[in-house]
């Protein structure tokens, strides 16, 4: 792991090279409660990408895994997420990059695109959908089941659900909590209308939270579904047939 710092943040991230030769970069953006690791080195995207022939990069986004925690709701909007992965290619002096997120990742990944599309070439949106600009639910209670002294008065489904996976991946909840209430702010469909980059819109057939990836790349101008058969919004992420078709879009769009 290295550590770079912006906005106050100390932000950790791995950076991998393909063995042989510098392979195109792919900029890894984790889902909530999630980090580099549970979300791109143990389900194997990290080894997929680099026997492919690319750089991938992954960071820790502010509040999870190894980078800084706050406690302040305000540090955790989209727009400062995003700001945090354009940080990171400064750092490692990339211009532009081949972005993927998977959940939240995916939502500051669209963000990235919006405020900064010079950086990112083209965008996977992983385990989120139409979701993006409806909404993924009421997430209000898991915040509340994040604080809860007693995780097993937790009645609320999802809320027990995130909280078992913030407790083994040994979150900050707290952080986690703050982080919550404001990173699930929405885009438009107009929002979604500019966001012209090549894109993989890829959701799990079982996926309850994501909502549909036909709905969200019909919005856009050059977008294409990809349905993970068989896979929850927690199963999807290492889906092998997903890894396969990441990399058959990536060779359909190379790196000027």
């Amino acid at each position: 792991m290295q550590f770079f710092a912006h906005d106050g943040f100390d932000l950790a991230f791995l950076d991998r090279q393909p063995a042989r030769g510098k392979g195109d970069p792919v900029l890894l953006i984790h889902g909530f409660a999630s980090s580099h690791y549970v979300n791109w080195v143990s389900p194997g995207w990290f080894k997929t990408l680099n026997d492919a022939g690319y750089r991938a990069i992954a960071l820790d986004n502010r509040g999870h895994g190894a980078s800084s925690k706050s406690y302040d709701e305000a540090d955790y909007t989209p727009t400062k997420m995003a700001s945090d992965a354009v940080a990171l290619l400064d750092h490692l002096g990339i211009d532009k990059a081949h972005v993927m997120g998977y959940s939240m990742g995916a939502r500051v990944s669209a963000f990235l695109a919006l405020e900064a599309p010079e950086r990112v070439a083209t965008l996977v949106f992983g385990g989120l959908g139409i979701g993006m600009i409806d909404g993924v639910g009421d997430w209000d209670p898991i915040a509340a089941a994040l604080l809860a002294e007693d995780p097993s008065k937790i009645t609320h489904p999802q809320g027990r659900s995130f909280r078992a996976f913030a407790d083994q991946t040994r979150s900050d909840r707290r952080a986690l909590a703050a982080c919550i209430t404001t990173s699930r702010e929405l885009l438009t469909e107009e929002d979604m209308s500019r966001i012209t980059q090549p894109t993989l819109v890829a959701v799990g057939t079982r996926d309850d939270i994501g909502g549909s990836a036909e709905e969200l790349a019909a919005l856009m101008p050059n977008a294409t579904p990809f349905p993970i058969e068989g896979r929850d919004h927690m199963l999807a992420v290492g889906d092998k047939t997903f890894k396969k078709r990441v990399v058959e879009f990536y060779a359909e769009h190379p790196l000027d």
